[in-house]
């Protein structure tokens, strides 16, 4: 309760007053002192997006849903709203720039993340059906299948005979991470994959595989994401940055279960939340970078 009395005071009071004195003794407003005194990254990226989100000013608030395309001209308004003299502060306008397109590009690859989620998997499309037997070609490159339809599914680990009913609750964003993982990390896909087949450790490989999709979703949309992605894209991030986390989950997540040994599948919803707890606070870490790294000894 006092925490809450205090936070409240804080950002209601004493911040404003705390800000106005700083710039009265250093000249500078707050997101001048924050892009001086942190480098590129989470941190910086972070506190600019926190001070531009607590500011009574309109145009500093509006800053967190820009386009790219309107970046230069509001942060011109920004420069203005400020009073800030570039000539005094000559790298303030590029370090605020890229905090500026971080936290809008996080915006926006949400926004595509989201809608290749809802993106229904097509059995009609080509592009669609391509892809699903790619993934087969790519996991099983010596086992033709029988049909499209076919029990054989379940040794990539899908539940039925036709995979499209697993995918309804990611969509095609569960379908392109498998996908990505399998085509630009094959051998280690293949060598989870032969985890997953294991007598007594296995489990399946491909529901796994959607069900850390929807973990990579739901901590995207929750901003867990944001440090990683702000420490390492220096810009905009891409899909693919997406795609690298899942592939990072996915590896990791098969190394974890592994090393736990559960007893048998039905524990996965209890060693699954296990993993998502250690993943979070790993993402709570100013400097984190959770990028996969393929251990070349197995």
């Amino acid at each position: 309760m006092l925490g809450y009395i205090w936070q409240r005071f804080y950002s209601s009071c004493l911040r404003f007053w705390l800000k106005w004195f700083l710039r009265l003794i250093t000249g500078r407003c707050e997101l001048q002192r924050i892009c001086a005194r942190c480098k590129a990254g989470a941190l910086r990226t972070s506190q600019i997006e926190y001070s531009l989100k607590s500011s009574k000013s309109k145009v500093l608030r509006a800053a967190l849903s820009l386009k790219e395309n309107d970046l230069d001209d509001h942060l011109a308004q920004i420069i203005r709203e400020k009073r800030i003299r570039e000539q005094k502060d000559p790298t303030f306008k590029v370090n605020l720039r890229q905090c500026l397109l971080q936290i809008s590009g996080y915006n926006e690859l949400f926004e595509a993340v989201e809608e290749l989620r809802k993106e229904v998997f097509d059995s009609e499309n080509e592009e669609h059906e391509n892809m699903l037997l790619k993934l087969w070609d790519l996991l099983m490159p010596s086992v033709k299948l029988d049909s499209r339809i076919t029990k054989q599914w379940g040794n990539i680990g899908f539940q039925g005979d036709d995979p499209k009913t697993d995918f309804r609750g990611m969509g095609m964003l569960g379908l392109t991470n498998l996908l990505f993982f399998s085509e630009n990390y094959t051998d280690a896909a293949r060598q989870v994959l032969s985890h997953a087949n294991h007598p007594r450790l296995g489990y399946s490989y491909a529901i796994v595989g959607i069900n850390l999709t929807e973990m990579a979703y739901s901590l995207m949309k929750n901003d867990a994401l944001k440090p990683h992605f702000y420490n390492i894209v220096p810009g905009k991030p891409q899909m693919q940055h997406f795609h690298q986390f899942y592939c990072y989950l996915a590896y990791e997540f098969d190394k974890f279960w592994l090393e736990e040994e559960p007893e048998s599948i039905m524990e996965f919803n209890r060693y699954r939340e296990k993993f998502h707890d250690k993943v979070k606070g790993q993402l709570q870490m100013p400097e984190v970078t959770l990028l996969m790294t393929v251990d070349q000894e197995k």
